[in-house]
């Protein structure tokens, strides 16, 4: 099934202007004009330049390269040069900014398979643009700006299926899940944002390959990592809720307050979903929070294929997703929705002579949220919905399950693979290069992985699973095809071969 979020036709455009332009170092001009110094002088032809520079970006995206650029000589000279008192033309100064971007790794390429990769959606670029020329701060109401955001939220959580009755765009997932366990600790502990922790003993349980930034935020909270409970996997590598609702009552029987259960919606080591319904009815039974870490994988509940997963997701307290990383906009543009918004402001509202503060009925976002200058983050998103719609997100998800489902079953084919015993639930599909001839898997894969990287064909990123080194390609570019798939295992396949005899 074809992305209609996917943009063709491909090019062989390279940005390459960098290197042509660097002599520009020493052609220097005042920035002061008519008393504003920090005009653009000729911003027209500034913005035309670089409105250039970004389609050929975009088209070059389009297909991927068979080698990464490198950082040349005269881009060294220009990464190692001190402060400028003077500044260069303003189009020569794009270029140099375009040759740097252009030599660095890109997730928005087609083959970029590492960790959990952002893929720039063009509309979003745009948005973007949009946004920090406007400028708009959210720490306040800002009128049309404040509504979409609200409105983006919504919108978010009806494509999911989770009834946000409020909530805010962050930063990042870290950020996002922090917010959600500050309101879940104040939930448990009220008044513990103003006493602390004291002496109270509390707990959060994850499964045991929960994201780490629950661990931070755990230490950020003053609950303190110890206290971060692990709970085992069953064989699909998903939370055992036996073992958690065990876990809570030892806990609450040897005198800790459970604050919240932070339940995956999408591991990021391989994708697993955790039984969200049968989390949240035995944690709700014992009046504990339930948070969805669902930063990567959540986007998928709103497609028809994996919908089941996510059975009970409107049954929880909270959820995080990040839209910039499997619904494509760029960084960064994390979300962090409740079921109940007034745990925000009870949470994070506070009252200054330096910052007005409005009623309960609408309440200035300074008062619940963690920041407070904050971006129009949501824009990104407001837009990409407006122009795409959500078929068309659903069919871009859908796509990359495809290719997750067809690496998985070509390297189940072929006996230079070992895959996990189970098809990948969302778009991670774990895999070992087992050549003959290399007795020590894990060393071979280790070295594979960064074979592959130096290489530059395709870009792969390891995992360690039951103490093992596996390769860990993850899907999350409407940019990819088939082709691109196939030949992330044919360059592995190629490399892992030639660079077996080396270890």
């Amino acid at each position: 099934m074809g992305a209609r979020i996917t943009t063709r036709p491909a090019s062989s455009d390279r940005i390459g202007v960098a290197a042509s332009r660097l002599p520009g170092l020493v052609h220097r001009t005042t920035l002061a004009t008519m008393g504003r110094p920090l005009t653009v002088p000729g911003r027209e032809a500034a913005l035309e330049h670089a409105a250039a520079i970004v389609l050929r970006a975009w088209r070059e995206f389009d297909r991927a390269r068979e080698s990464e650029s490198d950082v040349g000589p005269e881009l060294s000279r220009l990464l190692q040069a001190s402060l400028p008192e003077q500044g260069v033309d303003a189009i020569v100064g794009l270029d140099h900014a375009a040759g740097i971007l252009d030599a660095s790794i890109a997730q928005s390429r087609p083959r970029y398979f590492a960790y959990i990769g952002s893929s720039a959606l063009e509309i979003g670029a745009l948005a973007d643009l949009l946004a920090h020329s406007y400028d708009i701060n959210l720490a306040l109401d800002s009128k049309a700006a404040t509504r979409l955001e609200e409105q983006t939220v919504r919108w978010l959580g009806q494509f999911v299926g989770f009834p946000a009755g409020g909530g805010h765009f962050t930063s990042g997932g870290q950020l996002s899940n922090t917010t959600a366990l500050a309101a879940a600790r104040e939930r448990a502990l009220p008044g513990s944002r103003a006493r602390g922790m004291g002496g109270v003993r509390a707990r959060i349980y994850v499964s045991a390959e929960a994201h780490y930034s629950n661990v931070r935020a755990a230490e950020m909270l003053g609950i303190g990592a110890d206290n971060v409970v692990s709970i085992p996997l069953d064989a699909h590598r998903r939370m055992k809720v036996d073992a958690l609702a065990a876990a809570i009552d030892e806990d609450v029987a040897s005198g800790y307050v459970p604050v919240a259960v932070v339940a995956s919606g999408g591991t990021t080591l391989t994708g697993a979903v955790d039984p969200l319904g049968d989390i949240a009815s035995m944690a709700h039974a014992r009046g504990v929070w339930v948070h969805v870490d669902g930063a990567y994988g959540l986007p998928a509940a709103g497609t028809e294929s994996r919908r089941h997963l996510f059975t009970g997701l409107d049954q929880v307290d909270s959820v995080s997703i990040d839209a910039h990383k499997w619904l494509s906009v760029p960084k960064a543009c994390s979300a962090v929705l409740l079921r109940d918004p007034t745990a925000l402001a009870l949470t994070f509202g506070h009252h200054e002579a330096y910052m007005p503060h409005e009623d309960d009925v609408r309440p200035n976002t300074v008062d619940t949220t963690l920041e407070y200058s904050r971006p129009v983050r949501s824009l990104k998103l407001w837009l990409a919905f407006h122009v795409h719609g959500a078929i068309g997100f659903r069919e871009s998800l859908e796509a990359n399950l495809g290719h997750a489902e067809l690496a998985y079953r070509l390297a189940s084919g072929r006996d230079a693979f070992a895959v996990l015993p189970h098809p990948p639930s969302l778009s991670i599909v774990p895999l070992r290069h087992v050549h003959p001839g290399c007795p020590d898997v894990d060393a071979h894969n280790d070295a594979l992985y960064r074979a592959m990287q130096d290489d530059g064909r395709v870009y792969i990123s390891p995992g360690t699973i039951d103490g093992g080194t596996w390769l860990r390609p993850c899907f999350t570019n409407f940019r990819t095809t088939d082709a691109d798939v196939v030949a992330l295992l044919d360059v592995a396949e190629e490399i892992g071969a030639r660079i077996c005899p080396m270890h």
